[in-house]
């Protein structure tokens, strides 16, 4: 019986976390999955092999008890089949690890199963009952990988809600993107993934959600953020400008005295709020443009400005 490396047969380190086997199991199973290597049988031999040793490694306990286990699983029959036995007996009074040179088919008998007969010694396979009173199948299934796929969508399809339809597969498929969603938002779908093997289940489906970039707004949580230049003479005496939003332009008023950098609020007029009937603000963010290029006429009347603002400030003294 050969010892199986689960480690490196998903070319991950022993070290590895459950984010980077779950990565390097799906990679691989997608490169040898059977529907893409049609008759190949070292394809499907490497597939079984990659999805044995996910089957191992994904699962906290099994892990640990493949960890505990090691090279030198032939020991843990010396523990009678009890790997936290064979955590503590598997060494002799000299320090020194002894194995077992028998046939472990005497344990376990001949037949085969989905899995390695490395992987039925610890963890049950084919109709028999291993070490532990496991039940073992005469045919292991194999559960089919999750696709993702990036969606493309409009801040205005966002704000507005939208249904895309899409062919996987020869498959029609329909999605529905509700007002508020955001930038990398998953969308599930479920069992529209690789199909299994063995009758297992088919993976799912996953649409990431990809904002594009507005000229006019930015998007900030549930707000949105828009500059607007005004002129001088409308942030001396205030006055009204439009505004556009998401569903048309609105005039918004500007208070006398209003300075550049001043953030003013449109309440209601941002994004809507994932699931509610409610919205957020937008953010109007002034900018005061001061005029060029001023007639003579202009310029002495500026003139007299400063005039009045000095002869103001020093009789305020």
């Amino acid at each position: 019986m050969e010892y199986k490396d689960y480690y490196k047969i998903l070319g991950v380190e022993k070290s590895a976390t459950p984010k980077d086997i779950k990565k390097a199991y799906r990679k691989l199973a997608a490169k040898y999955h059977p529907d893409k290597n049609a008759g190949d049988k070292n394809a499907e031999e490497k597939f079984k092999e990659i999805n044995e040793a996910n089957e191992v490694l994904s699962d906290p306990q099994k892990r640990e008890k493949y960890d505990t286990l090691g090279a030198n699983w032939q020991a843990y029959e010396q523990a009678g089949g009890d790997w936290r036995q064979y955590a503590n007996q598997s060494r002799n009074n000299d320090g020194q690890t002894f194995y077992y040179e028998g046939d472990p088919s005497e344990f376990f008998g001949g037949d085969g199963s989905g899995f390695s007969s490395f992987f039925d010694m610890f963890f049950g396979g084919s109709g028999q009952q291993g070490f532990g009173g496991r039940s073992r199948r005469s045919q292991q299934d194999f559960s089919g990988g999750d696709i993702q796929a990036e969606l493309p969508i409009t801040l205005l399809e966002v704000y507005q809600g939208s249904k895309r339809t899409f062919e996987l597969n020869g498959q029609k498929l329909r999605i529905t993107v509700k007002p508020g969603s955001y930038d990398g938002q998953q969308l599930k779908i479920k069992g529209k993934g690789q199909p299994g093997a063995n009758g297992g289940k088919s993976g799912d489906l996953y649409i990431v959600l990809r904002v594009e970039n507005d000229p006019r707004f930015q998007r900030k949580g549930n707000d949105l953020v828009i500059n607007k230049a005004i002129d001088l003479y409308t942030a001396l005496l205030g006055g009204k400008i439009e505004i556009p939003t998401l569903t048309g332009s609105v005039n918004m008023s500007v208070p006398k005295g209003t300075q550049g950098g001043k953030t003013l609020r449109l309440k209601g007029k941002g994004m809507p709020i994932y699931n509610s009937n409610s919205y957020g603000d937008l953010l109007v963010e002034i900018q005061v443009e001061i005029p060029k290029n001023l007639s003579k006429e202009e310029e002495e009347l500026f003139k007299k400005l400063r005039q009045i603002s000095e002869k103001k400030r020093s009789t305020a003294f």
